[in-house]
């Protein structure tokens, strides 16, 4: 199974890229918003990746993020939804929006991704809203990937600590956000609601902003 590649993009298509990889060139399919986020052609990249295998083809997905791959493998538990689909949902709206949409039921935004007509998104929602909050929760976890930098001769010092790793990011902010709120007594569906409709509201909110508002959210209406 290959997991993950890293390389220098040769080409650029509509909905692929040609990556070499010391020498060798894969085919990998990746959707728009992952598309858009690539460096040009002679720039390194890293993906990680899903293959798909059937009787009388392979075909490798691509994805930055593991939380993104891992969104795309869920995606096609669902009767209906097929690499396609699942492409088509994460170029329209990204991981953190599909966990945000199914936690709130809001198949429309399902919808909204080319090829997803109202019956599907409504059997997305149903099939995996009770998964939402658990992959939220995983959302923070998950690395994003980075190029291998391949030196053209062997360094003949110690390399150099590797920079730090980019802080927090949103995902992260949710996923703390949501174990705090269960770490409280909050079950994890309403939790993850809470937490997905303040970041909908703030997509600036830090962990302890949205932990704060969500539980104003849930607090008994008097």
């Amino acid at each position: 199974m290959i997991g993950k590649l890293s390389g220098i993009i040769d080409w650029k298509g509509l909905d692929q890229v040609l990556l070499d990889v010391r020498g060798v060139g894969y085919i990998v399919h990746v959707n728009d918003r992952t598309l858009a986020a690539l460096p040009g052609v002679g720039g390194a990249a890293a993906l990680y990746t899903d293959l798909l295998v059937r009787e009388d083809l392979l075909q490798l997905f691509g994805f930055l993020t593991l939380f993104d791959r891992e969104w795309h493998k869920l995606l096609m538990t669902v009767q209906g939804v097929g690499a396609k689909a699942s492409m088509s949902i994460l170029g329209a709206l990204g991981a953190e929006g599909v966990a945000r949409a199914i936690a709130l039921g809001d198949a429309r935004s399902i919808q909204a991704a080319q090829g997803v007509g109202p019956k599907l998104a409504q059997r997305v929602i149903l099939e995996l809203k009770a998964k939402a909050p658990g992959m939220m929760a995983l959302g923070g976890s998950m690395p994003a990937a980075a190029p291998e930098v391949i030196e053209a001769e062997p360094a003949p010092k110690r390399r150099a600590p590797a920079a730090p790793a980019p802080g927090p990011n949103r995902a992260a902010f949710t996923a703390d956000a949501l174990s705090a709120l269960v770490n409280l007594g909050y079950g994890q569906g309403e939790a993850a609601q809470a937490v997905m409709t303040i970041s909908a509201e703030t997509p600036e909110a830090d962990t302890a902003t949205l932990i704060r508002a969500a539980l104003k959210l849930l607090m008994p209406k008097q």
